[in-house]
């Protein structure tokens, strides 16, 4: 299996691929909006490139768990995430640091979780399971 190195390597190659941006640009705490310009559109094209990088299917509600669609008062309540909503994530996000978004539970911050590490992180996870 990958090391988690080898597999940080081939995600910045992706990711350079997939957004135009310069190699010095992505580092494990790069947010893909914020610091790399991603936009949704890009996400599919990222989604697509890592599954043939790494021969895995990568099903949407694991990246983009139903959680963060905000359809349950329940989980977010005027635009923020609930307690509840933020361990229904992490939950849903075991491969994501929500130390920051805990802080700022505003939807609008949610797209901060998806780092380089943690796209990384899920990978390498989806690795230790066969690509299931």
């Amino acid at each position: 299996m990958a090391s988690q190195d080898e597999i940080f390597e081939k995600v910045s190659a992706t990711l350079v691929e997939a957004l135009n941006v310069d190699e010095d640009e992505i580092r494990p705490a790069s947010t893909l909006t914020g610091d790399l310009g991603a936009e949704s559109i890009d996400f599919l094209d990222i989604v697509f490139r890592l599954e043939r990088e790494f021969g895995i299917k990568i099903p949407r509600e694991e990246l983009f768990p139903e959680v963060a669609e905000g359809n349950n008062p329940e989980f977010m309540q005027d635009g923020v995430v609930t307690p509840k909503g933020i361990d229904e994530l992490k939950r849903a996000m075991p491969f994501a640091d929500f130390n920051d978004f805990e802080k700022d539970p505003r939807m609008t911050e949610f797209s901060n979780l998806f780092t380089v590490k943690m796209i990384t992180n899920y990978i390498q996870d989806k690795l230790a399971r066969g690509g299931r």
